[in-house]
Protein backbone atom coordinates (compact mmCIF):
# COMPACT_ATOMS: atom_id res chain seq x y z
CA UNK A 1 0.00 0.00 0.00
CA UNK A 2 1.00 3.14 -0.54
CA UNK A 3 2.00 5.97 1.78
CA UNK A 4 0.15 8.79 0.33
CA UNK A 5 -2.57 10.53 2.56
CA UNK A 6 -5.79 8.95 1.89
CA UNK A 7 -9.36 10.62 2.49
CA UNK A 8 -10.17 9.75 6.34
CA UNK A 9 -13.48 7.98 5.53
CA UNK A 10 -11.40 5.50 2.80
CA UNK A 11 -8.94 5.04 5.86
CA UNK A 12 -11.99 3.92 8.12
CA UNK A 13 -12.78 1.66 5.24
CA UNK A 14 -9.34 0.35 4.67
CA UNK A 15 -8.72 -0.52 7.98
CA UNK A 16 -12.21 -1.96 9.05
CA UNK A 17 -11.51 -4.55 5.70
CA UNK A 18 -7.40 -5.36 7.37
CA UNK A 19 -9.49 -6.07 10.61
CA UNK A 20 -12.13 -8.39 8.85
CA UNK A 21 -9.18 -10.67 7.35
CA UNK A 22 -5.88 -12.30 8.29
CA UNK A 23 -2.39 -12.81 6.72
CA UNK A 24 -0.04 -11.15 6.64
CA UNK A 25 -0.80 -8.51 3.58
CA UNK A 26 -3.21 -7.21 5.80
CA UNK A 27 -1.08 -6.68 8.87
CA UNK A 28 1.40 -4.84 6.70
CA UNK A 29 -1.45 -2.64 5.61
CA UNK A 30 -2.91 -2.24 8.68
CA UNK A 31 0.47 -0.65 10.17
CA UNK A 32 0.77 1.82 6.84
CA UNK A 33 -3.33 2.79 7.41
CA UNK A 34 -2.28 3.46 11.09
CA UNK A 35 0.53 5.58 10.38
CA UNK A 36 -1.67 7.28 7.67
CA UNK A 37 -4.09 8.47 10.82
CA UNK A 38 -0.89 9.83 12.48
CA UNK A 39 -0.55 12.19 9.90
CA UNK A 40 -4.31 13.39 10.22
CA UNK A 41 -3.65 13.82 13.86
CA UNK A 42 -0.35 16.49 13.04
CA UNK A 43 1.91 14.53 13.42
CA UNK A 44 4.88 14.13 11.48
CA UNK A 45 5.19 10.74 10.57
CA UNK A 46 8.22 8.60 9.93
CA UNK A 47 7.20 4.89 8.31
CA UNK A 48 8.99 1.93 10.34
CA UNK A 49 9.73 -1.28 8.93
CA UNK A 50 7.65 -4.77 8.21
CA UNK A 51 9.61 -6.56 9.13
CA UNK A 52 13.15 -5.99 11.49
CA UNK A 53 16.62 -5.56 9.93
CA UNK A 54 20.15 -6.05 11.93
CA UNK A 55 21.41 -2.88 13.26
CA UNK A 56 17.71 -0.66 12.14
CA UNK A 57 15.54 0.09 15.01
CA UNK A 58 12.25 -1.81 14.62
CA UNK A 59 9.45 0.56 15.13
CA UNK A 60 6.53 0.73 13.20
CA UNK A 61 5.60 4.28 13.33
CA UNK A 62 8.08 7.21 15.20
CA UNK A 63 5.15 9.82 15.09
CA UNK A 64 6.58 13.57 15.71
CA UNK A 65 4.85 16.68 16.94
CA UNK A 66 5.30 20.18 15.68
CA UNK A 67 5.96 20.46 19.32
CA UNK A 68 9.06 18.36 19.78
CA UNK A 69 7.66 15.62 21.30
CA UNK A 70 7.66 11.88 20.05
CA UNK A 71 5.24 9.18 19.73
CA UNK A 72 6.96 5.60 19.01
CA UNK A 73 4.40 3.56 17.56
CA UNK A 74 3.59 -0.66 18.02
CA UNK A 75 0.68 -1.51 15.54
CA UNK A 76 -0.97 -5.32 17.33
CA UNK A 77 -3.85 -6.42 15.61
CA UNK A 78 -5.04 -8.68 18.10
CA UNK A 79 -3.15 -8.65 21.84
CA UNK A 80 -4.08 -12.32 22.18
CA UNK A 81 -0.41 -12.73 21.98
CA UNK A 82 1.84 -11.78 24.62
CA UNK A 83 3.91 -9.11 24.35
CA UNK A 84 7.24 -7.59 25.60
CA UNK A 85 7.17 -4.19 26.86
CA UNK A 86 10.76 -3.99 26.82
CA UNK A 87 10.88 -3.74 22.96
CA UNK A 88 9.08 -0.88 22.84
CA UNK A 89 10.90 0.77 25.54
CA UNK A 90 13.74 -0.16 23.91
CA UNK A 91 13.03 1.43 20.71
CA UNK A 92 12.67 4.49 22.45
CA UNK A 93 16.19 4.58 24.30
CA UNK A 94 17.58 3.36 20.61
CA UNK A 95 15.74 6.53 18.92
CA UNK A 96 17.44 9.01 22.35
CA UNK A 97 20.74 7.40 22.06
CA UNK A 98 20.88 8.06 17.86
CA UNK A 99 19.61 11.67 18.66
CA UNK A 100 16.30 11.50 16.91
CA UNK A 101 14.35 11.87 19.86
CA UNK A 102 15.65 14.23 23.01
CA UNK A 103 14.55 12.11 26.19
CA UNK A 104 11.87 10.47 27.48
CA UNK A 105 10.48 13.68 28.46
CA UNK A 106 9.70 14.57 25.09
CA UNK A 107 8.54 10.80 23.99
CA UNK A 108 5.36 8.09 24.67
CA UNK A 109 5.52 4.47 22.98
CA UNK A 110 2.35 3.98 21.53
CA UNK A 111 0.67 0.70 21.10
CA UNK A 112 -2.11 0.78 18.72
CA UNK A 113 -4.46 -2.62 18.79
CA UNK A 114 -6.58 -3.33 15.88
CA UNK A 115 -9.18 -5.75 17.86
CA UNK A 116 -8.78 -5.41 21.21
CA UNK A 117 -10.01 -8.21 23.78
CA UNK A 118 -11.90 -6.57 27.07
CA UNK A 119 -11.21 -9.66 28.73
CA UNK A 120 -7.78 -10.41 28.13
CA UNK A 121 -6.24 -6.77 28.57
CA UNK A 122 -2.95 -8.36 28.08
CA UNK A 123 -0.83 -5.34 27.11
CA UNK A 124 -2.42 -3.24 29.97
CA UNK A 125 -1.96 -5.64 32.60
CA UNK A 126 1.92 -6.11 31.70
CA UNK A 127 2.27 -2.30 31.20
CA UNK A 128 0.78 -1.95 34.88
CA UNK A 129 3.15 -4.95 36.27
CA UNK A 130 6.21 -3.91 34.51
CA UNK A 131 5.83 -0.01 35.97
CA UNK A 132 5.67 1.11 32.42
CA UNK A 133 3.21 3.20 33.07
CA UNK A 134 4.43 6.67 32.92
CA UNK A 135 6.30 5.48 29.34
CA UNK A 136 3.67 3.98 27.56
CA UNK A 137 0.05 3.61 25.83
CA UNK A 138 -2.16 1.78 24.45
CA UNK A 139 -5.27 2.45 22.52
CA UNK A 140 -7.68 1.06 19.68
CA UNK A 141 -7.89 1.85 15.90
CA UNK A 142 -11.07 2.35 16.37
CA UNK A 143 -10.74 5.48 18.86
CA UNK A 144 -7.47 6.20 16.96
CA UNK A 145 -9.91 6.91 14.18
CA UNK A 146 -12.33 8.52 16.29
CA UNK A 147 -9.63 11.42 17.04
CA UNK A 148 -8.87 12.05 13.94
CA UNK A 149 -12.09 12.02 12.74
CA UNK A 150 -13.42 14.71 15.74
CA UNK A 151 -9.81 16.31 14.26
CA UNK A 152 -11.15 16.78 10.77
CA UNK A 153 -14.98 17.82 11.73
CA UNK A 154 -14.84 19.74 15.11
CA UNK A 155 -12.77 22.57 16.45
CA UNK A 156 -10.34 19.99 17.65
CA UNK A 157 -6.25 21.04 17.60
CA UNK A 158 -3.18 18.93 17.16
CA UNK A 159 -2.49 20.26 21.21
CA UNK A 160 -5.77 19.49 22.52
CA UNK A 161 -4.86 15.68 20.92
CA UNK A 162 -1.33 15.64 22.71
CA UNK A 163 -3.17 16.87 25.78
CA UNK A 164 -5.23 13.71 25.77
CA UNK A 165 -2.57 11.41 25.09
CA UNK A 166 0.50 12.53 27.35
CA UNK A 167 -0.91 13.08 31.45
CA UNK A 168 -3.18 10.10 31.48
CA UNK A 169 -3.03 6.20 32.11
CA UNK A 170 -2.17 3.80 29.83
CA UNK A 171 -5.22 3.49 28.33
CA UNK A 172 -6.41 6.21 26.12
CA UNK A 173 -10.00 4.83 24.85
CA UNK A 174 -12.18 6.06 28.02
CA UNK A 175 -11.11 9.56 27.51
CA UNK A 176 -12.21 9.05 23.76
CA UNK A 177 -15.27 7.03 24.02
CA UNK A 178 -16.70 9.97 26.19
CA UNK A 179 -15.56 12.58 23.54
CA UNK A 180 -17.08 10.69 20.94
CA UNK A 181 -20.44 10.63 22.82
CA UNK A 182 -20.96 13.99 23.46
CA UNK A 183 -19.77 15.06 20.11
CA UNK A 184 -22.87 12.02 19.47
CA UNK A 185 -25.33 13.49 21.88
CA UNK A 186 -24.13 17.41 21.77
CA UNK A 187 -24.26 18.30 18.52
CA UNK A 188 -26.13 21.61 18.88
CA UNK A 189 -22.82 22.91 21.02
CA UNK A 190 -20.35 21.88 18.38
CA UNK A 191 -20.15 22.37 14.72
CA UNK A 192 -21.37 19.81 13.09
CA UNK A 193 -22.05 18.48 9.24
CA UNK A 194 -25.28 19.15 8.30
CA UNK A 195 -27.32 16.93 10.73
CA UNK A 196 -29.77 13.40 9.56
CA UNK A 197 -33.23 13.42 8.54
CA UNK A 198 -34.67 14.30 12.61
CA UNK A 199 -38.27 12.97 11.75
CA UNK A 200 -38.71 8.85 9.69
CA UNK A 201 -40.41 9.85 6.33
CA UNK A 202 -42.71 6.92 7.65
CA UNK A 203 -46.84 7.23 9.25
CA UNK A 204 -45.78 6.58 13.25
CA UNK A 205 -48.28 3.61 13.60
CA UNK A 206 -46.32 1.60 9.98
CA UNK A 207 -42.91 2.31 12.78
CA UNK A 208 -40.18 4.97 12.49
CA UNK A 209 -36.70 3.12 11.71
CA UNK A 210 -33.73 4.18 13.58
CA UNK A 211 -29.64 2.78 13.36
CA UNK A 212 -28.08 2.70 17.00
CA UNK A 213 -24.44 2.11 17.89
CA UNK A 214 -22.86 -0.72 20.10
CA UNK A 215 -19.53 -0.24 21.58
CA UNK A 216 -17.40 -2.93 23.34
CA UNK A 217 -16.23 -2.46 26.90
CA UNK A 218 -14.14 -3.81 29.40
CA UNK A 219 -16.27 -6.13 29.75
CA UNK A 220 -17.68 -7.32 26.77
CA UNK A 221 -17.77 -7.51 22.86
CA UNK A 222 -20.13 -5.32 21.09
CA UNK A 223 -21.17 -8.55 19.56
CA UNK A 224 -21.59 -10.51 22.76
CA UNK A 225 -23.88 -7.41 24.55
CA UNK A 226 -26.02 -7.64 21.31
CA UNK A 227 -26.12 -11.52 21.18
CA UNK A 228 -27.20 -11.42 25.30
CA UNK A 229 -29.64 -8.41 25.32
CA UNK A 230 -30.98 -8.33 21.43
CA UNK A 231 -30.57 -12.32 20.94
CA UNK A 232 -31.03 -13.72 23.67
CA UNK A 233 -33.23 -11.35 26.21
CA UNK A 234 -35.41 -9.61 23.26
CA UNK A 235 -34.69 -6.25 24.73
CA UNK A 236 -32.40 -3.37 24.99
CA UNK A 237 -31.37 -0.54 26.86
CA UNK A 238 -30.90 3.46 26.19
CA UNK A 239 -29.22 5.90 28.59
CA UNK A 240 -30.53 9.17 29.50
CA UNK A 241 -29.34 11.50 27.09
CA UNK A 242 -29.38 8.82 24.18
CA UNK A 243 -30.66 11.07 20.98
CA UNK A 244 -34.04 9.42 19.96
CA UNK A 245 -35.05 8.11 23.34
CA UNK A 246 -38.28 10.14 23.71
CA UNK A 247 -39.61 9.38 20.03
CA UNK A 248 -39.33 5.81 20.53
CA UNK A 249 -42.24 3.94 19.90
CA UNK A 250 -43.37 0.28 19.65
CA UNK A 251 -43.74 -0.86 16.28
CA UNK A 252 -40.43 0.83 14.98
CA UNK A 253 -37.73 -0.74 13.74
CA UNK A 254 -33.88 -0.64 15.10
CA UNK A 255 -30.75 -2.06 13.64
CA UNK A 256 -27.49 -2.14 16.09
CA UNK A 257 -24.18 -1.64 14.22
CA UNK A 258 -21.21 -3.13 16.24
CA UNK A 259 -18.22 -0.77 16.24
CA UNK A 260 -16.05 -1.08 14.01
CA UNK A 261 -17.57 -3.40 11.59
CA UNK A 262 -21.10 -3.31 10.49
CA UNK A 263 -24.68 -3.50 11.44
CA UNK A 264 -25.13 -6.99 12.74
CA UNK A 265 -28.70 -7.41 14.03
CA UNK A 266 -32.17 -5.87 13.36
CA UNK A 267 -35.24 -6.40 15.74
CA UNK A 268 -38.37 -4.59 16.32
CA UNK A 269 -39.62 -2.18 19.53
CA UNK A 270 -42.31 -4.25 21.21
CA UNK A 271 -42.63 -1.32 23.97
CA UNK A 272 -42.14 2.13 25.52
CA UNK A 273 -38.52 2.65 27.11
CA UNK A 274 -39.28 2.37 30.55
CA UNK A 275 -36.89 3.49 33.37
CA UNK A 276 -36.48 -0.07 35.01
CA UNK A 277 -33.25 -1.42 35.25
CA UNK A 278 -33.00 -5.10 34.03
CA UNK A 279 -30.31 -7.33 35.28
CA UNK A 280 -29.16 -8.66 31.55
CA UNK A 281 -27.89 -4.94 31.56
CA UNK A 282 -24.22 -4.59 32.53
CA UNK A 283 -23.99 -0.69 33.96
CA UNK A 284 -27.71 -0.72 34.46
CA UNK A 285 -27.50 2.61 35.95
CA UNK A 286 -25.67 4.46 32.91
CA UNK A 287 -28.48 2.57 30.63
CA UNK A 288 -31.91 2.55 32.81
CA UNK A 289 -34.58 2.77 29.83
CA UNK A 290 -35.15 -0.44 28.78
CA UNK A 291 -37.80 -1.74 25.80
CA UNK A 292 -38.60 -5.27 24.93
CA UNK A 293 -37.55 -5.73 21.11
CA UNK A 294 -39.57 -8.98 18.51
CA UNK A 295 -38.66 -10.66 15.82
CA UNK A 296 -35.02 -10.17 16.01
CA UNK A 297 -32.46 -11.38 13.54
CA UNK A 298 -29.03 -11.67 14.09
CA UNK A 299 -25.85 -11.83 11.81
CA UNK A 300 -23.00 -11.44 14.28
CA UNK A 301 -20.78 -13.53 11.48
CA UNK A 302 -22.05 -11.53 8.38
CA UNK A 303 -22.41 -7.91 8.81
CA UNK A 304 -23.62 -5.75 7.00
CA UNK A 305 -20.22 -3.24 6.55
CA UNK A 306 -20.58 0.08 5.92
CA UNK A 307 -18.00 0.52 2.61
CA UNK A 308 -17.43 3.20 0.43
CA UNK A 309 -20.16 1.43 -1.99
CA UNK A 310 -22.62 1.30 0.78
CA UNK A 311 -22.49 4.90 1.74
CA UNK A 312 -23.12 5.89 -1.84
CA UNK A 313 -26.06 3.94 -2.14
CA UNK A 314 -27.41 5.25 1.69
CA UNK A 315 -29.94 8.53 1.48
CA UNK A 316 -28.28 9.54 4.23
CA UNK A 317 -25.23 10.68 2.56
CA UNK A 318 -26.67 12.57 -0.20
CA UNK A 319 -24.98 15.58 -0.97
CA UNK A 320 -21.96 14.45 1.33
CA UNK A 321 -18.64 12.93 0.26
CA UNK A 322 -18.49 9.23 0.82
CA UNK A 323 -15.10 9.32 0.92
CA UNK A 324 -15.06 11.96 3.87
CA UNK A 325 -15.30 10.93 7.46
CA UNK A 326 -17.94 8.78 8.16
CA UNK A 327 -18.13 8.36 11.79
CA UNK A 328 -20.95 10.62 12.18
CA UNK A 329 -23.29 8.15 10.47
CA UNK A 330 -22.29 5.77 13.61
CA UNK A 331 -21.75 7.86 16.92
CA UNK A 332 -25.45 8.07 18.02
CA UNK A 333 -29.01 6.58 17.95
CA UNK A 334 -30.35 8.33 15.03
CA UNK A 335 -33.74 8.39 12.82
CA UNK A 336 -32.79 6.80 9.07
CA UNK A 337 -35.77 5.93 6.28
CA UNK A 338 -36.69 2.79 5.42
CA UNK A 339 -35.15 2.77 2.19
CA UNK A 340 -31.43 2.95 4.47
CA UNK A 341 -32.73 0.24 7.03
CA UNK A 342 -33.29 -2.47 4.40
CA UNK A 343 -30.43 -1.66 2.48
CA UNK A 344 -28.36 -1.58 6.05
CA UNK A 345 -30.05 -5.12 7.25
CA UNK A 346 -29.86 -6.74 3.87
CA UNK A 347 -33.71 -7.29 3.48
CA UNK A 348 -33.32 -9.31 0.47
CA UNK A 349 -30.87 -12.06 1.51
CA UNK A 350 -33.05 -13.83 4.16
CA UNK A 351 -30.45 -16.90 3.55
CA UNK A 352 -27.89 -15.18 5.49
CA UNK A 353 -29.31 -13.88 8.48
CA UNK A 354 -30.27 -16.94 11.70
CA UNK A 355 -33.75 -15.76 13.56
CA UNK A 356 -34.33 -15.67 17.10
Amino acid sequence: MGKNLLAPGSVRDYIEECLRNTGEQYSRALQDLVNCVGKFLGFDVTFGRYQGVRGQIGFDGDWRSPTGFHLVVEVKTTEIYAVKTATLVDYVNQLISEKEIPSWEQALGLYVVGRPDPEIRQLENAIIAEKRSDHLRIISVNSLLSLAEMMNEYDIRHDDILAIIRPLGCMIDPVVVLMTRLVAEAPEKLPTPPPIQDEPPSDRHEGAYWLTPVASDDEQMAEEVIQTLVGDSGIYAFGERTPGRGKLKPRDWMCFYASGKGVVAHARVSSMPEKKPHQKVRHSDKYPWVFRLMQAVLYLDNPVVIDFETRTRLEAFKGRDPNKSWAWFVQGTHAITEYDFQLLTRQDKESSRVKI
